[in-house]
């Protein structure tokens, strides 16, 4: 019987199946390790912080009460600026309505450090440019009520993503009905793939020649945006769908609808990315997502499908044909009926009226947050923590600062044929130090060089209100007599220094105020070398300035250079009567849950004695009744009695004005970025600009209360060579105690060898 044998080195029956479970094993081991893997991946993902949240900046609230200076015209901005959308009814949160000189609105919730403060509906009625009535919902008077604050920035992540974030409860019903029945009709059936969609999708590709619908479910879109990238393999395809199922078998249906609705990209602002329905509906219609109407979530779930092809700004025609087809798809599954379908699809895109939401509308003023939060707060806690910061910032005082400081620059720029001008301004409140507004440069909108915080020019004459305070300090008064007469200090190398007054004259013998008012620059160089250069840097170390200055004589006419920030808080201390306060734009920063974590208060000390801060305030108010300042008496501004003072520096390369009334001190520097010469003095230029701003601002009197050893004296004019123009009686504050002891004016303090004396011969003068 013959028996067959097995071909030499062929693999039997046994061996090959062997071999074939043994692979079968190793590949499914190699999976199931895959997917242990990507499974944890996923876990990690979910279990932990989902995004880098970024950091929300707003400005203050505004209280609002019977008596407000504030017009309807600057409510209703304000209002804008904040989100509210206008209609022809109040209804729901964050809406308004005008009926002639009144505003009805319902206000948000708002966390404030203290608390949640609930939304309320109130009604608002002006006259003229005043706040007449305040109402809530009922028409009973209201004391005081306050509208949640607009925000008007934020700190991106690195990657250059924002977003708000909701939880599911948060997310309207109809948002949720709308999408799934546009983008994933069976999403609640599904484990995370749908093959009978993947099926469809195909042969309609096939059929158009192109790729014409995706197939994909929720999920797996949430996995492609969560976990891969966008490129089109079938690799990647394969891992979508393995990372979807194994998505739905660790995270339930609700918390990957949320998750999808907080990260779908759906819009860019400028090189940030808008994700998330709550963001977009910011971004378009400055409206909550709650407050959305039919055919506002329809252009949103329409946007899914490619935000830049459905754009409605740049595309308008392509975006209302998408929401369109979103309308009727709600239709279709009665999510509308005909007649809200009809209202809908006749509703334009966007409202008129709406612009840009304005987040980062103010990047001088946030690069100020930013740099104080600095000392407290790490770059990636403001990047990726959602920390919730509340600010200063004025948005109508803002506004007001943004415009007056363009209009001017363009007209000077006119008057001298040329547009190369640049501006800095920072306005404050006198007495708490609170950064009301600043702007960087003419164009308030442009980020970059940031020229209130980092232009650092000569300040001329703002130094010498220091040089006078610092005598004042020492017991001179504001009738001493001072000599303006020329001056000259030996230099190095057989140089000289010879200053001179902006009118090329000498005036003799003048009154110390007059002096400072006039800004005599001669008499000033003899007072502060009588007083003695360090006791000037002591005294602008004791304003605010903390860098270090060198004892030149060249300091007294301003050869030290500042930012306007700067002068800003050496004319804070002044201004509020010798008590310093540092410069702050933050008022509290709160988690992203209302949790308080940090409260910026009010921290004050007394840098300077009453009596020389009074009659140095009383100085600077006669350089605007009598002195270099005087152009401000035919302004409005007059009543008001201002305090300030004037900055020119060599060949008018800068120009300065700092200013204060009863409540607000600003700064304002004009020049150009090349430092090369404007052709303008403190006067002809920064204080147009000031007195533009300061007329747009409702503010008081500036009345400082005289300390109880100050008197009022009338003066002996005989001894003085210059006196105000006005003529009369010169009649000023004095300390009480000196009326028996001072000698008679016109005595002047000390000799000509007193003044070599006192400098010890050479010194570097730096012009």
């Amino acid at each position: 019987m013959a028996v067959k044998r097995r071909a030499a080195g062929r693999p039997g029956p046994v061996r090959a199946g062997t071999v074939a479970v043994a692979v079968l094993v190793s590949l499914a081991a190699a999976c199931w390790l895959a997917a242990r893997h990507l499974g944890a991946e996923i876990r990690e993902r979910f279990d932990g912080q989902r995004w880098a949240l970024p950091t929300l900046v707003y400005a203050r609230p505004l209280e609002l009460y019977a008596g407000l200076p504030l017009s309807q015209r600057d409510f209703e901005e304000e209002l804008q600026l904040a989100g509210y959308r206008r209609g022809a009814t109040a209804e729901g949160a964050g809406s308004y309505m005008v009926n002639g000189s009144t505003i009805r609105l319902v206000s948000r919730d708002f966390h404030y450090p203290g608390g949640l403060e609930p939304g309320r509906a109130m009604a608002v009625r002006f006259a003229g440019d005043r706040l007449a009535a305040l109402q809530d919902g009922d028409g009973r008077p209201l004391a005081l009520a306050r509208l949640d604050p607009p925000r008007i920035g934020s700190f991106h992540p690195l990657v250059h993503e924002d977003r708000i974030v909701l939880s599911r409860a948060e997310i309207p019903p109809l948002l949720i009905d709308t999408l799934l029945a546009v983008e994933d009709r069976q999403f609640y059936a599904h484990h995370g793939v749908a093959p009978l969609s993947l099926l469809r999708a195909l042969v309609a590709n096939l059929r158009a020649g192109r790729t014409v619908q995706g197939g994909s479910t929720l999920t797996q879109q949430l996995v492609k945006n969560l976990f891969l990238s966008s490129e089109r393999t079938i690799g990647r395809k394969v891992r979508e769908a393995v990372m979807a199922l194994l998505l739905e078998r660790h995270v339930g249906k609700e918390e990957i609808l949320a998750t999808y609705v907080n990260e779908v990209f759906l819009g860019q602002d400028d090189n940030r990315a808008v994700h998330g329905f709550a963001l977009a509906s910011q971004f378009y219609f400055r409206t909550e997502l709650a407050d959305l109407r039919p055919e506002q979530v329809a252009l949103l779930v329409g946007l899914v499908k490619g935000p830049s092809l459905y754009d409605p700004r740049r595309h308008p025609e392509a975006s209302r044909e998408r929401r369109n087809l979103v309308l009727a798809t709600m239709r279709e599954r009665g999510l509308l009926d005909e007649a809200a379908y009809r209202a809908a699809q006749a509703r334009p895109l966007l409202e008129s009226e709406v612009h840009r939401n304005g987040f980062n509308r103010y990047p001088a003023f946030l690069q100020l947050v930013r740099r104080q939060l600095a000392g407290e707060y790490q770059e990636s806690d403001l990047k990726s923590g959602g920390l919730r910061i509340l600010t200063t910032l004025d948005p109508r005082l803002q506004r007001g600062v943004e415009g007056n400081l363009g209009e001017q620059l363009l007209l000077l720029g006119k008057s001298r044929g040329d547009g190369l001008l640049e501006g800095a301004v920072v306005l404050t409140r006198r007495e708490t130090g609170e950064v009301l507004a600043m702007v960087g440069g003419r164009d308030p909108l442009l980020p970059g060089f940031n020229r209130a915080l980092e232009a650092r020019r000569q300040i001329g004459s703002l130094v010498k209100p220091a040089v006078y305070l610092a005598a004042l300090q020492e017991g001179r008064g504001l009738a001493d007599v001072l000599d303006d007469s020329p001056v000259e200090l030996p230099g190095e190398h057989g140089t000289k220094w010879q200053p001179q007054n902006y009118d090329r004259r000498q005036h003799g013998r003048v009154p110390l105020y007059l002096a400072l008012a006039r800004s005599y620059n001669l008499a000033t160089v003899r007072l502060g070398l009588e007083v003695g250069l360090p006791r000037v840097v002591e005294t602008l170390a004791a304003l605010g300035h903390q860098e270090a200055i060198e004892p030149y004589p060249s300091l007294l006419l301003g050869a030290v250079e500042m930012t306007p920030f700067e002068v800003c808080q050496l004319y804070q201390t002044i201004a509020a009567g010798g008590f310093f306060t540092g410069l702050r734009a933050i008022d509290s920063v709160m988690a992203g849950d209302g949790r308080l974590l940090t409260r910026y208060g009010l921290a004050v000390a007394q840098r300077i004695a009453p009596e020389p801060a009074y009659l140095l305030t009383h100085a600077l108010q006669r350089a605007v009744s009598e002195g270099t300042a005087a152009s401000l008496l035919s302004s409005p501004l007059r009543r008001l009695q201002v305090a300030g003072k004037t900055g020119t520096t060599n060949e008018m390369r800068d120009s300065w004005f700092a200013g204060f009334s009863g409540d607000h001190l600003a700064v304002v520097w004009v020049g150009r970025d090349d430092n090369t010469p404007t052709g303008l003095s403190g006067a002809s230029g920064a204080l147009r600009v000031w007195r533009a701003i300061m007329e747009d601002i409702p503010t008081s009197p500036l009345a400082p209360m005289p300390p109880q050893t100050i008197a009022w004296a009338e003066v002996d004019t005989a001894g003085y060579d210059t006196l105000p123009s006005a003529g009369g009686a010169l009649r000023l504050p004095v300390l009480a105690s000196s009326l028996a002891e001072r000698p008679a004016a016109g005595a002047v303090q000390g000799e000509e060898k007193t003044l070599l004396d006192t400098i010890g011969g050479w010194l570097p003068w730096r012009p």
